[in-house]
This record gives C-alpha cells, structure tokens and sequence, in this order.
C-alpha cells in the first residue's frame, strides 16, 4: 500500500467494482424490503451542496440496511422541474435577445427538453462522484411517458370523484414567471413603504395600493366602529373618476390598521375577494398578466403598474384627495423564484378540493402510520395540514406535464381525460374540442413520485416495496412535498406512501449564514470531491449536528476529515505489514488488551447500530472516529507493536469490523482498503459483507 491514501486514484474504480458486482440492486430477504425513493434533483442543474446532503443521508442508510439483509431499494429519479427549468432557459434566451414569446408552444417545449437531455447525464455522474449506491437500472425521470400517464389518471380520478373543480377565484400571480403560483410557493417579505391617505368623500381610507382604486367597488368598515356606523349603507366616491360605491360593513375589516376603513378590491386582494363573494360584489382587474394597467382612465392604461401609481399618487395630490403620505414597514408577498412582486389576480384555474384529503393525512400522522425522526416536523407537517385551501395545480408554463382537460367549443364544458384525445363532448357530442394549455403545478406530479415510480419499474416492485421505508428531505419542503405525498399516495393507493419521515436540516456555512451566490459563500460539492475525496464530504456533511437541525460545513471540516480518511489507510497498512492469519469469527483474546479493544469493538457495535436506528447519524460518526483514532489506533495499535504476530488475529478482526461499521459513512476508503487485504476479509467486497452483530 502506498504511504498515504490518494482518493483520485481510487474512487471511480472502486464506484465501478461496485456497479459490476451488482450490489446496487434489491437482494436479500424479501420478506424484510428497505426502500428509498430518492427527491429527484433537476435533471439538468449541478448538485449543490444540499442535494449532497440528502445523498450522503440517504446512502448511509441504504449501506447500512443492505449489509444488514434487508432487501434494500434506493430507487433513483431526477426531476423535470417544471417553473425551475423553465425560468433558467428564458433567462438564456434573453441573452441571445429572444423570450418565450418568440416561440410556438410546441417549438419552446421542444427546445427546453432538448436542453434537458444534454445536461442530464450530468445530474447521475455528480450522484456517483458522492458515491451514491441506488439501483441504475431503475432511474426514473418526471416526464417519462408511464409517469404521466398515472399523473392524468391521477387528475381525471379527482375529477370523477368531484375533488376537482375549474373555478375563477383570486390566485397569487407572478407577471415576470407569467403564471400562477399557490400560496406555498410564495415568500413572504418584510419591506419599507408607503401608507397613502386618500379622501372618499365621507370618509379616509389608507392603502399602500393606490394603483388599484379603479377596481374598487365598496368600502368596508366594521360593524362594531362607532366611527363609522352612521355611514354604513351610504356610498363613497372613488377619486379621479368619481364613481359612487356602497359603503358596507365586515367583521374581517380590522378597526386598528390604517382609518380603519377599508377600500374593496376583490380582483386584487384576497380578503378583499372574501368580502366579495360574502356580499356578491362585482369583481374589476385593472392589472393585467403582464403587470400593465387595464380598465382604466386612458391616461394610465398600458403602462406598468409600479409607474402606474407614481402618476395616480401625483394626480390624487393635484386633485386634493391625497391627504397625507407615511413611511412604515409591511409585508409584502414575492416570487419564490425570482423575488418579484406579486399580483393577486382573479383567475379560472384547476383546484383540488383538499379538506377530505388532508383529513386523512392527518389521521394517518396522528396514527402513527408516519412517523417523523422530530416531534418539531411533525408538529410542522400538522399545522399545514390543518391551515390547507384549495391547491391551484394550474400553471401557465409551457414546460411540464399539459393538463388533459379538453373544451368544447360549442357547449363550453371540459372533457377530463386520463391523457387520451377525445373524439366528442359527453356532454352535447361536438366534435370540436381544444385543450388547456396550462400544464400541472410540478408539485402535484411530484406528489404522486412514490407510487408512481414503483407502479412503472420492475415487475413486482409495488407490491414488494409499497409503502417506502423513508422519505428524506430538507424541512424546507415538508409543506410543498412531504404533506401532498402523504395525501395523493394516501388518496390513489389507500396507504401511506412511506412509514418515516426523516427530516434533514440545511447547509450552511461556517458562520451559520445562508449559502447563496450572492454572499460568496457558495461550497461546490464536486469541487470539494475532487480535491479532498467524497469520504471526506460525505463524513463532514453529517458531523456535528442531530440531523433535523442545520449544520455549519466549511473547508476546514472536509479537511479534517481527509485527516480520518489518512489515519484508517495507516492503520491498515500497518496490520497488513504481517502476512494473512486465518480468520475466525472473533479470536480469543490473549491479553488484557486484546481483551479491552474486543470488548470496545463489541460496544461500539451495538451503540452504532442503535444510533442508526434512530436517524442519529452524526452521533454514529463521532462515535466511530473516536473509537478508530482513539482506541484502536493510538491506544491499542501502539500496544501491539512488541507482540505482532501473537496479536495480529486480533488486528485484522477489530480492522475489518471496524472496516464495516464506517462503510456507510465513508464508502469508498472502507472498500479500497478491503480490496488491498481481501484475503484477510470475509466477503469479496464490503459493500455486501455482512453488518457486524
């Protein structure tokens, strides 16, 4: 053996021993399946340092529950993206001068996927540099044709069990991704702006949206305001157009914020959309798709609403209505994707009634049919549940899964199909039928991911590997993935699509500060691959830190653990300078400290084991790293120098149990190392010896 472990050398030959031996697929007791279904990353994005996380998470267990004997799946998946993927070719298609607009729908999503594929092997040779050991043959992708074909079986059972409506309600809408988003995908912003006060006639209303009084078509106050109970059935008159609008009075109008008063814009603001329907309201939009001004004096029709209200606000000033301006701080909601505003818009679109859906997820968490590794994501995961509306899974995207609904043109209901042309309309049998154009929010394709990728894999995999083992994810998602899984897997299959919940907390940087591009503090895993060894990564991705919470990783870490990778290479080159002794299944110990690092060994086992058991991995690590540097190399190794032969049985035993145990946290030294003395070991590879007992 060299003098000094050299990751470079080893690692693609050690991945590639591996993939020959077969080791990645399903084997064992089939009586006993361990299954992962692996988040699928983006098909064409490199793995941030997140996903390499989530891998290292996942892989850990697999390995573990592999030489263990269970049957053991980790089933692979890479994920189309839908909004995602999109956004990133728009972004390269200004730069060349073009958008999405220059484009068929059927050219564009042509393009996109073919941008798709030429990244996507990209995605799978990442996951193998981290050394990730899922079944190859089984990878599944969103948009493959057996996966959307459950995912409109899927929509057209919701429709048939009137869970489905096509409804014109009040979404959150982004003009710069130019489609609708539910309210989970929304951020929430805290910002400085500005309060305007403007006269109404009888009374003053404040609104931070003056660009929207053309849509106004009440104002409300609360029934229990002794300011206002005089004016309640008497009408207010919108400025600059002069317009009357009934005033009226509503419990939801909070007496405490602004006047007290407020102005009802039900094509622009949710509550003010609630009080609408309460009160049969007529409903105005007076910004359009794309963020410009609609339906308004000609003065500001067609210019953006942000410079649209800089011109209504001087007008309202010139007109005297414009009683005061003040500066505060208020929330405003933004585009998970790109930071811009949001606009409440009215608009017709897909929803799934969730009430009976998430009463069953529900149940099936108090159960303890899912069971989460911390009682805070439980809690979390409840909470949604409890607080779910209606899910939007309509998108005005090109790129995703297009929704089968056809419209008649003649009678001017949809036809829901499971993905099939219809001929002609149930409903008056017209045979001219056009189909929506949106496509499904990615979240509700996603949502069916278990199922769906089992249902269409090797004959038997459903019923063998139906519900998973465990689902693992950042807790970032448990909202927009984890409850929807719970819910369409329970709704489609009538059980749980996975029994564990193990929530993995985030990466951060040595200072505890958010990793993104704009702070500089950007960790490349494959970089850090390359130059400290995956071991390294993976080890350091799970040190120091319970699992659920977020952990601070810096180079200094990955460093010190290449430091480990070094000493375990040290260790077996010093028990491999004796010639092979003939193993037994634990020698007898010879001296008290034969005895002491035996009785260690035996311990360690079972403390590991246990540790993995409950998902505290990083424990398991600190534990083994103490127990390899401590008690078998600084302590017991130095003691057997005088008496070589005589303790080399011994040597060997405790190197190839220990071998075993930091397998699945370091793969790939583990294995190199059991290569170089497979004559001493009791399996031709690591990867499927048996888990030490």
């Amino acid at each position: 053996m060299d003098k000094k472990y050299d990751h470079q050398e080893f690692e693609a030959k050690i991945y590639k021993l591996w993939e020959k031996s077969g080791a990645f697929k399903p084997s064992g007791d089939k009586e006993n399946p361990f299954t992962i279904i692996m988040p699928p990353p983006n098909s064409n994005d490199p793995l941030h340092v997140g996903h390499a996380r989530f891998v290292t998470v996942e892989d850990i267990l697999a390995r573990f529950k592999r030489m263990q004997g269970f049957s053991t799946l980790w089933l692979p998946g890479s994920d189309h993206a839908g909004i995602e993927t999109q956004y990133v070719f728009e972004k390269r298609l200004q730069k060349k001068g073009k958008s999405r607009f220059d484009y068929s729908r059927e050219k564009l999503y042509q393009m996109i996927w073919d941008y798709v594929m030429e990244n996507s092997d990209l995605m799978e040779s990442q996951l193998k540099k981290l050394g990730a050991s899922c079944d190859w043959s089984r990878h599944k992708f969103t948009l493959d044709p057996d996966i959307v074909k459950i995912v409109n079986k899927t929509f057209k059972k919701l429709h048939h069990d009137g869970l489905l409506y096509r409804g014109e309600r009040i979404v959150n809408y982004c003009p710069k991704c130019g489609t609708s988003f539910s309210e989970l995908e929304v951020d929430h912003i805290e910002k400085q702006g500005e309060m305007y006060y403007i006269n109404y006639g009888p009374l003053i209303i404040a609104t931070v949206r003056p660009e929207t009084i053309f849509a106004d078509v009440a104002i409300a106050v609360n029934p229990k305001d002794d300011k206002y109970k005089k004016l309640i059935g008497k009408k207010a008159i919108i400025p600059l157009v002069n317009r009357e609008i009934p005033i009226i009075a509503d419990s939801l109008v909070d007496k405490d914020i602004g006047t007290g008063v407020l102005k009802v814009t039900p094509g622009h603001d949710p509550i003010d959309f609630e009080i609408g329907q309460k009160h049969k309201l007529p409903v105005i939009s007076v910004i359009d798709e794309k963020g410009k001004m609609i339906n308004t004096p000609a003065k500001y029709s067609g210019i953006h609403a942000s410079r649209a209200r800089k011109e209504i606000v001087s007008d309202l000033e010139k007109a005297g209505k414009l009683e005061k301006t003040k500066n505060i701080k208020h929330v405003v909601s933004v585009c998970y994707r790109d930071g811009s505003l949001i606009e409440p818009t009215v608009s017709k679109q897909w929803f799934i009634k969730v009430t009976p859906l998430a009463k069953k997820a529900l149940a099936s968490i108090k159960s303890k049919s899912v069971k989460f590794n911390a009682i805070k994501y439980e809690k979390m995961a409840k909470h949604w549940l409890k607080n779910l509306k209606d899910w939007n899974i309509s998108r005005q995207i090109v790129w995703g899964i297009r929704i089968p609904a056809w419209r008649c043109e003649k009678c001017l209901e949809w036809e829901i199909t499971d993905g099939k042309v219809p001929t002609e309309c149930s409903s008056c049998n017209h045979d001219k039928l056009t189909q929506d154009t949106d496509t499904f929010d990615t979240w509700f394709s996603s949502g069916q991911w278990p199922f769906a990728t089992l249902k269409t894999n090797k004959p038997g995999d459903f019923e063998q590997f139906y519900p998973t083992s465990v689902m693992n994810t950042g807790y970032d998602i448990i909202p927009f993935w984890v409850i929807r899984m719970i819910m369409l897997g329970l709704y489609s299959e009538g059980k749980v699509p996975f029994k564990n919940v193990v929530i993995h907390g985030l990466v951060r940087d040595s200072k505890g500060k958010k990793i993104s591009k704009s702070k500089g503090n950007v960790i490349d895993p494959i970089e850090m691959v390359e130059k400290y060894g995956a071991d390294s990564l993976r080890m350091a991705l799970v040190w120091g830190a319970l699992l659920e919470n977020d952990i601070a990783l810096s180079e200094d870490n990955i460093r010190g653990q290449r430091n480990f990778a070094n000493k375990l290479w040290n260790i077996a080159r010093f028990v491999f300078m004796e010639d092979p002794v003939k193993t037994t299944p634990k020698p007898r110990a010879k001296t008290d400290d034969d005895k002491k690092i035996l009785t260690d060994l035996t311990s360690i086992t079972k403390r590991v084991t246990r540790l993995l058991d409950k998902y505290h991995l990083n424990e398991a690590a600190e534990e083994l790293y103490n127990f390899v540097w401590n008690n078998l190399a600084s302590d017991y190794l130095e003691k057997t120098k005088s008496r070589r032969p005589e303790a080399q049985k011994a040597l060997e035993y405790v190197l190839q149990q220990s071998l075993k145990l930091l397998h699945p946290f370091m793969p790939f030294v583990t294995e190199t190392i059991w290569q170089e003395g497979k004559n001493r070991f009791d399996s031709p590879t690591l990867i499927s010896a048996s888990w030490p007992k």
